[in-house]
């Protein structure tokens, strides 16, 4: 296994890889992850994926983004955010049942982080010869909302969305490019008793996913704001059908 730490996109992003150098891979994944956590917190889940499925190792290379913004002025050391979240606000609006805030409200800083990965995504294209649509984005919470950011922006269509404890953000701007998302394949799971995210914030996403045209499985699951094993496991087993799969490239039009 290669482990890389660098810098892409303005980025510090570690690099998990069982390709032979000089190699490339056939699929590039992007994880990110969500608020609070440090950089690394996704990475373990890269050895897990390759010692479940081994049919991956040598095809499919993994990058795990750090997001751009510390926390640690507020007590969170090593905690990293793609925007800030004021939680007493999130907290007093899910006590209140206004929870439909997120919904409405496009996050300030949003802009800034998706351009972030989108350079990302071009210097990772770069090095490996890839097109966009050999691209899997996807997260945890905040950042797989920023996965769905990302995938709304992109010239081409990505091979396919993760979305683990996700919800529906600035809505009134996503489904301004909603068909960009039509045929993307997409795995979205959520605890039913998530309560950072409650259940009805995934329903959302899901909802909005299948009127954008997107392929959606829906994985809800009896537990809270995490990722569980079966989740991972559908998402091995995604990644082995798009490794086996021949995607080509298709424009969208800005």
């Amino acid at each position: 296994m290669a482990f890389q730490k660098s810098v892409l996109g303005g980025l510090t992003c570690r690099t998990i890889s069982r390709t032979e150098a000089g190699a490339k891979p056939e699929l590039a994944v992007i994880l990110c992850h969500g608020f609070g956590a440090p950089g690394h917190d996704l990475v373990g889940l890269a050895d897990e994926l390759f010692d479940r499925f081994p049919q991956l190792a040598g095809r499919v290379d993994f990058y795990f983004p750090e997001a751009p913004l510390s926390l640690d002025h507020l007590g969170m050391l090593g905690g990293r955010a793609w925007w800030h979240i004021d939680m007493n606000e999130l907290i007093g609006a899910i006590d209140r049942g206004e929870l439909r805030i997120l919904r409405d409200r496009r996050p300030a800083g949003m802009t800034e982080s998706r351009a972030f990965l989108l350079r990302l995504i071009d210097d990772v294209r770069q090095q490996t010869g890839l097109p966009e649509s050999r691209f899997v984005l996807g997260g945890f919470s905040q950042g797989s909302m920023l996965a769905v950011e990302v995938a709304l922006h992109l010239p081409t269509l990505p091979a396919s969305l993760c979305l683990w404890s996700s919800t529906l953000v600035g809505e009134s701007d996503w489904r301004l490019r909603a068909d960009r998302l039509r045929g993307v394949p997409v795995l979205q799971s959520h605890g039913r008793q998530d309560q950072i995210l409650p259940f009805p914030a995934a329903e959302w996403l899901r909802d909005f996913l299948i009127e954008a045209g997107a392929n959606v499985e829906f994985l809800p699951f009896n537990g809270p704001h995490t990722i569980p094993f079966a989740a991972l496991v559908r998402f091995g087993e995604m990644l082995l059908r798009l490794v086996a799969a021949e995607k080509l490239p298709r424009p969208l039009a800005d």
